[in-house]
């Protein structure tokens, strides 16, 4: 059985790209925290709402009546990193990376990573519980 293909597994695999994504820009911004004029990078904000529409299978709303909204779904979009706000910090050199706020960042992406791998691994417990196996 191909989990890819539904659609709670593939919101979940996107999370796991996004939360990878954010980890290697904070580490970047981390290396680079000597670096003058170096500005400190963030990954744009996973938004459930634009997943709900990406490619691969969609999450549409079922109509009962004729006269039921269906919606339009949208097409996410990737994962780009933005330069963060101006920091109230910042060094002499125009370096703008704070390591506390970068720690920090580091600490809830771990957190969201965790968090997102255990609701993977429950669902695939109520598969294998809903197939009869355990």
């Amino acid at each position: 059985m191909d989990l890819s293909n539904v659609t709670l597994f593939s919101i979940v695999k996107k999370r796991m790209a996004w939360l990878g994504r954010r980890q290697e820009i904070v580490a970047q911004n981390i290396a680079n925290a000597d670096t003058p004029g170096y500005k400190a990078r963030d990954v744009k904000a996973f938004q459930f709402r634009e997943l709900i529409g990406s490619t691969g299978p969609k999450l549409t709303m079922a109509g009962t009546a004729s006269n039921h909204l269906r919606g339009q779904p949208k097409r996410a979009t990737e994962f780009g990193s933005v330069e963060t706000r101006h920091p109230f910090e910042s060094n002499p050199n125009g370096n703008s990376v704070v390591l506390e706020e970068q720690m920090a960042k580091m600490g809830g992406t771990s957190v969201s990573h965790r968090l997102t791998s255990e609701l993977y691994k429950k669902h695939l417990g109520m598969i294998r519980t809903a197939l009869g196996r355990r």
